[in-house]
């Protein structure tokens, strides 16, 4: 552990609802456990009722004085769930909220590469990094996902997708404090994306580190999700217009907008082979 006194506590926000893997949210848990960051607690947030399994599997951590366990009845959707624990953690003090999936693994460093950066860049409100994606059984896949650097390449690269992996970043308080909310409760999908436009157009600042800091679990299921129906696509394809029209992206930006609406209604062994190239 590298532990100072003068380090910044950060708090994990990591949801978990009754589709999620117990095998999965084991790996996910243990590794924001053997972070080499201090002081970090985990905040598991449970939206709405899960099995037996999943419960058994959250037991094992209930003695474990680093992770706090908020349960709530009704399954509500990622968006409002993390509202709250964001909300939790203002109430405890906390200014810097890691996020994490019940099903990827971060790297043993990355809350300190993180950190160290965000200390040394105070204007930066978010940062993320690259991630590697590997499959369901824990192997790498062969592709690293990158993103822009700087503050300036992550606010143009927003014209064609969002500028960081959401399972990847810490935010700091500053971001709410610029955007003035928190995420969109009525988004069951496409939440970060959403948060990350009201971010940026308040002048929050993004940017990433070039190391990997998160393993990504790429399922069968990742593909069958990206293809949600045609209403779907259309709302995603209105934020979209919303978003290049308020950011002043111009006229390529909604055209890149209406290909990724076909895209999205294309059947699953197109998106499955298309996503290689993405």
């Amino acid at each position: 552990m590298i532990y100072l006194m003068n380090n910044p506590k950060v708090i994990i926000l990591l949801t978990v609802y009754a589709k999620d893997l117990p095998a999965y949210l084991h790996l996910s848990i243990d590794s924001m456990l053997e972070q080499t960051y201090e002081p970090l607690e985990i905040l598991l947030g449970i939206d709405g009722p899960i099995g037996e399994e999943l419960k058994q599997c959250i037991a094992t951590y209930a003695d474990n004085k680093r992770i706090t366990i908020l349960p709530f009845k009704e399954n509500r959707g990622v968006a409002a769930t993390l509202n709250d624990m964001i909300e939790w953690g203002q109430t405890h003090e906390y200014q810097y909220f890691a996020r994490m999936d019940a099903d990827d693994i971060s790297l043993p460093d990355r809350i300190q590469l993180q950190m160290t950066y965000l200390l040394a860049h105070p204007d930066i409100d978010i940062v993320g990094g690259a991630t590697n994606e590997i499959d369901e059984e824990g192997y790498n896949r062969g592709k690293i996902n990158h993103y822009p650097l700087t503050p300036e390449a992550c606010f143009h690269y927003f014209a064609k997708r969002n500028p960081v992996a959401h399972p990847a970043v810490i935010i700091k308080q500053s971001f709410f404090d610029k955007a003035g909310c928190l995420y969109r409760p009525e988004y069951r999908q496409n939440q970060d994306t959403m948060l990350w436009f009201d971010g940026l157009k308040k002048g929050a600042l993004i940017a990433n580190l070039e190391n990997v800091v998160l393993n990504f679990r790429v399922t069968q299921d990742f593909f069958s999700k990206r293809r949600n129906g045609l209403q779907y696509a259309k709302g995603l394809l209105k934020d979209r217009k919303i978003i290049n029209r308020e950011l002043n992206y111009g006229f390529m930006a909604t055209i890149y907008a209406y290909m990724l609406f076909f895209f999205r209604i294309c059947p699953t062994w197109i998106i499955r082979m298309a996503y290689k190239f993405l």
